[in-house]
C-alpha cells in the first residue's frame, strides 16, 4: 500500500496543476475505486495533498447496447434474416430478435407483410438496402464521440434501454502544504517512551480534530405505548388531575365488582371473561361496615334503590382476580375520600394495565391498558361530564364528538363517546363515560349531593392509529419488532 501511495505522489509531482483521480486510475491501470481509497489514505496523513470532490456525467452503453453495437440493431437483424423470396411471420418470430425487431422494422418501412399469402402471412423486404443508424450511434458513444449526438437521439436510445447516463464522482488532487513524495507515517499518540528518549522532537504527529464527534453511546428507547401514555398523562396533569396509585394488579371481586354495584350473577364475573387467582384464592381484609352496606344495597336495596333482590354471598366477593378495569382503583380512592372528616372535590386519573379473558386477535389481547378520568364534586351534571370530555378530547386533537346512550351497571346515565374519523370518513367509538350511581357512592359514606363523573378509553387503540400498526400483537408481546421501537418518532398529539 505504501508503494502505491508513493506512485500517486510521484505522478502528482510532475503535474503542477493537479490530477484527476480518473486520470490516475488510467495511468496506473487500476480501478477508480482503488485510487479513491489511496486518496483518502493520503488525506489521513496530514497536509500531503488537497482533494476536491467533483461530479461529472457521461453516457455508457447498457449490456443490450453493447450487443447491438457488435451485432447490429434488432430491426436490422430482422431485415437481414429475410430471404429474397420472403419468410412466414411465424418463422420470423422464432428468430432471437424477431419479436423486438419486427415492429421497429415495420415502422421504418424496411419490411412489409402479405397477409393473404398461401401458408400464412409472409414477410418481405420493403427496400433494397438499409442503414443501421442505431448501431452507428451506439458505436459513436462507445468511441467517446457522443457529443456528435443531440439530446433527442440520446434520450431515444435511453428509452430503448440501450444507453444509460452515469454520474462519475472523482477527486481533483493538488499538492498540499506539506507535500512530499515520501510517505512518513504520522504518530497518533505521544507515548512515555518518546518523552523519555526525546524522539518526539523528530516525529510527525497527526493533528488532533477537536471538532470530531464522539461515538454516540448506546441508550434505551421508549416503546410507542410509553410515548403515547406520557402524552395522555401530561394532558391530565394540565387539566389539574391527580394520578391514582395503580400498582395493585390483583384485586378482590368485592372491589372489582361488588363495590361498583355490579351483581354477582353478571356475565362479566364468569371465568370466560375474568382471570381468577388460585393462590391465594380469596381475600381476607375488608372494611366490614362498608361491606355490610354493599351487601344490603345489592340484596335488599337502599338509598332510593330497590337493589337486585338476590342472595348476596361474601364467598363470591372474596374471590381474587386480575383486575378487569382500573375502575376498581377508582372505587378504593372514592371510599378513601369518603372517610375524610370534610369532603373536598377531587379530580383523579389512572393509566395502567387491566386483564380480560379475551379471544386473541388483531385488535384484542388478554392484557391491555385502560385510561380513566374521575371527577367528584357537588351537583355535577351530565353537562359537566360532556364539557370535561370536550376539553379532554380537544387536547388530543379530537374536535368532533357525539354521544350515544349506553348501559353500565355502575353509571346512570351512561354514554358511549364517538368521534368523526377523517381517514375512515365515519364516526368511531373512542370511549365510554357516565355518572356513578348513588347505589355505588352512598354506601361508601360520600355526602348526599356529591356527584362523580367518569370516562375511560384504551391506550392501545390510539397508539396503533398514531403509529400505523394494524395488528396489536406487533405492539405488545414476543412479536414486537425492536427496530420499530428504535425508529418510532416522538409522539405528538395534534392538539
Amino acid at each position: 500500500m505504501a508503494e502505491l501511495l508513493e506512485q500517486v505522489l510521484s505522478l502528482l509531482e510532475s503535474a503542477p496543476g493537479g490530477l484527476d483521480s480518473a486520470q490516475i486510475a488510467v495511468s496506473l491501470g487500476l480501478q477508480h475505486q482503488v485510487v479513491v481509497g489511496v486518496v483518502k489514505s493520503l488525506q489521513a496523513l496530514g497536509e500531503l495533498i488537497e482533494a476536491e470532490l467533483r461530479a461529472s456525467k457521461h453516457w455508457e452503453l447498457t449490456e443490450e447496447g453493447r450487443e447491438i453495437a457488435e451485432k447490429g440493431s434488432h430491426e436490422a437483424r430482422v431485415y437481414n434474416a429475410i430471404p429474397p423470396n420472403g419468410i412466414t411471420q411465424g418463422d420470423l418470430m422464432k428468430l432471437p430478435s424477431g419479436k423486438v425487431g419486427f415492429s421497429k422494422a415495420m415502422s421504418n418501412k424496411w419490411i412489409h407483410i402479405d397477409k393473404k399469402a398461401e401458408g400464412g402471412p409472409y414477410i418481405y423486404k420493403g427496400i433494397d438496402s438499409i442503414k443501421d443508424e442505431v448501431k452507428g450511434k451506439l458505436l459513436l458513444v462507445q468511441q467517446g464521440k457522443d457529443s456528435s449526438l443531440d439530446n433527442k437521439e440520446k434520450n431515444e436510445l435511453k428509452k430503448r434501454k440501450l444507453l444509460s447516463e452515469v454520474t462519475l464522482k472523482t477527486y481533483w488532487i493538488t499538492k498540499g502544504s506539506a507535500f512530499s513524495t515520501k510517505v512518513i507515517k504520522q504518530e497518533t499518540e505521544l507515548t512515555p517512551e518518546m518523552i523519555a528518549n526525546g524522539s518526539w522532537r523528530e516525529r510527525k504527529f497527526k493533528p488532533y480534530n477537536f471538532d470530531a464527534l464522539g461515538i454516540i453511546p448506546e441508550c434505551g428507547h421508549l416503546h410507542p405505548l410509553l410515548k403515547v401514555r406520557s402524552q395522555f398523562r401530561q394532558i391530565f396533569l394540565e387539566m389539574g388531575f391527580t394520578e391514582m396509585p395503580t400498582n395493585n394488579f390483583i384485586e378482590s371481586s368485592f372491589w372489582n365488582f361488588d363495590a361498583l354495584f355490579q351483581p354477582q350473577q353478571h356475565p362479566a364475573r364468569d371465568q370466560h371473561d375474568t382471570f381468577f387467582i388460585s393462590d391465594p384464592a380469596t381475600a381476607t381484609e375488608f372494611p366490614m361496615d362498608y361491606l355490610e352496606r354493599v351487601k344490603q344495597v345489592h340484596s335488599e336495596g337502599g338509598y332510593g334503590s330497590q337493589g337486585y333482590k338476590y342472595d348476596w354471598k361474601i364467598e363470591e366477593a372474596k374471590k381474587n382476580l386480575l383486575r378487569t378495569h382500573t375502575t376498581a382503583v377508582s372505587a378504593r380512592m372514592l371510599y378513601k375520600l369518603a372517610q375524610q372528616e370534610a369532603f373536598t372535590p377531587v379530580k383523579y386519573f389512572s393509566i395502567d394495565r387491566v386483564f380480560r379473558n379475551e379471544t386473541l386477535d388483531a385488535t384484542h389481547l388478554a392484557e391491555f391498558h385502560q385510561i380513566e378520568g374521575v371527577v367528584a364534586d357537588y351537583d355535577l351534571t351530565l353537562g359537566d361530564l360532556m364539557g370535561v370530555l370536550q376539553q379532554f378530547f380537544n387536547k388530543l386533537g379530537i374536535k368532533k364528538l357525539r354521544y350515544k346512550p349506553a348501559y353500565n351497571p355502575y353509571t346512570e346515565p351512561s354514554m358511549e363517546i364517538f368521534s368523526y374519523h377523517e381517514g375512515l370518513k365515519k364516526w368511531v367509538e373512542v370511549g365510554n363515560s357516565g355518572v356513578f350511581r348513588p347505589e355505588m357512592l352512598l354506601p361508601m359514606g360520600l355526602p348526599e349531593g356529591v356527584t362523580v363523573i367518569a370516562w375511560g378509553l384504551s391506550l392501545e387503540r390510539p397508539t396503533m392509529i398514531k403509529y400505523g400498526i394494524n395488528n396489536i400483537r406487533e405492539l405488545v408481546g414476543h412479536r414486537v419488532n425492536l427496530q420499530m421501537v428504535f425508529d418510532s418518532p416522538i409522539c405528538r398529539l395534534e392538539s
